[in-house]
């Protein structure tokens, strides 16, 4: 039997056929990729194939199991203190990239987690500078690993959004992007197990009383801190997408647009000041 028949028959079950075989063809290519058949691995690599699936069984996303994730043709390292990259969040980078931005010179990602977003801006343009902006000391600790692995330079700033008090002491950016918490916690048993369970719920949740809280925290600093003309990027919840569209305009910016991601959701937002 090959690893890849034996990983899906495993797998099938909890996650179906088509995420199995998914997941099948990464755990070899990433982890035996010069083993075909299961008479071909030793007893370690027979261990660490049978304990990758049994974290798999409980759950566990398989981008913490192998500690890595693909991004935009980058490999970043992830961890549970940071979120997974997603594919919509791709599909932001990608809209940012294609702007005409011939003044942007300076970029701040705020919340950025594993760096996903601001380690590929300043790797697909190196001449912009990027900052990367988190509350969490280890998720800025991810972000310098993966600026290392790719080669870029990333100044971090550990801080609090909502903190305003602490806003001072930046500069101006001309780019200012975020996928910030957006998920009311009431809506947490309606997320997939391995979210819920593993991702980190402080880069995910908002209170339920105040879903645009975060939205207006980044609106109110761009009034601050965003260059006359800057753009403003944001990954949002399709639910309420219209409600942070009236919350930029009622602070005066021009141009808020909405786009959908390759699902057809409206998940992307950007804005002029």
């Amino acid at each position: 039997m090959t690893i890849i028949q034996h990983i899906i028959r495993s797998l099938e079950p909890l996650y179906g056929a088509r995420e199995a075989l998914s997941m099948a063809r990464i755990i070899v290519e990433d982890v035996f990729p010069r083993k075909i058949s299961l008479e071909q691995l030793n007893s370690d690599e027979t261990q660490v194939l049978t304990d990758i699936l049994h974290r798999l069984s409980k759950n566990e996303p398989l981008q913490y199991i192998l500690g890595g994730a693909d991004f935009y043709g980058l490999r970043f390292h992830v961890n549970p203190q940071v979120l997974i990259p997603r594919p919509e969040t791709e599909e932001l980078v990608h809209w940012i990239l294609q702007s005409k931005g011939s003044q942007i010179q300076r970029v701040l990602d705020i919340g950025t987690g594993s760096g996903c977003i601001a380690v590929t801006l300043k790797k697909k343009r190196p001449d912009w500078e990027v900052w990367a902006m988190d509350v969490s000391a280890t998720a800025l600790q991810t972000t310098q690993v993966n600026a290392l692995a790719n080669d870029v330079s990333i100044p971090t700033i550990q801080l609090d959004i909502l903190e305003n008090d602490r806003w001072t002491s930046l500069p101006l950016f001309d780019l200012v992007v975020s996928n910030p918490p957006y998920i009311p916690f009431s809506e947490i048993d309606h997320m997939g197990a391995s979210t819920r369970m593993f991702e980190p719920q402080l880069a995910l949740f908002v209170p339920d009383e105040d879903p645009l809280l975060f939205y207006r925290c980044i609106a109110h600093f761009c009034q601050e801190h965003l260059s006359q003309d800057g753009l403003l990027f944001l990954e949002v919840n399709e639910f309420n997408a219209p409600e942070v569209v009236a919350l930029l305009v009622e602070k005066g910016f021009r141009g808020v647009a909405l786009e959908k991601d390759l699902q057809g959701k409206n998940r992307m937002l950007k804005a002029q000041r």
